[in-house]
């Protein structure tokens, strides 16, 4: 159960902290994710990220930092293994479960919903 909690209040806090970037900065949305991206692929590049998903568990796993960081994971394991190549290979076949996941999900949505174009 503490785990459970721990995840809520982690990934609580980095959103907290997101939506303080996007409500003090002029940065638009998808600069914002963007940049989360890319800094979880830098924490993962210099070994932080994954002793704090350790313990952090789902909380940082989740948000897009940990998606950064799951890229990185996935093109540094894929560079060892293929040469070259891994570089462009690596970081997909890492994500393609979570990638497959919000394209599906997102069109089901879309369906469900029927979103209409802003006047």
């Amino acid at each position: 159960m503490i785990d459970v909690v721990k995840a809520f209040v982690i990934g609580g806090l980095i959103c907290a902290l997101v939506q303080i970037l996007l409500e003090r900065t002029k940065m638009m949305p998808g600069r914002v994710m963007v940049t989360l991206v890319v800094s979880g692929a830098i924490l993962g590049w210099l070994g932080l990220y994954q002793p704090f998903v350790e313990w952090a568990g789902a909380g940082a796993s989740v948000p897009l930092l940990g998606f950064g960081n799951t890229l990185w994971k996935g093109v540094s394991e894929s560079l060892g293994e293929e040469g070259f190549l891994g570089i462009f290979k690596g970081g997909l076949t890492a994500s393609a479960a979570g990638i497959a996941g919000a394209l599906i999900f997102g069109y089901l949505g879309a369906l469900m919903f029927r979103p209409k174009m802003k006047n």
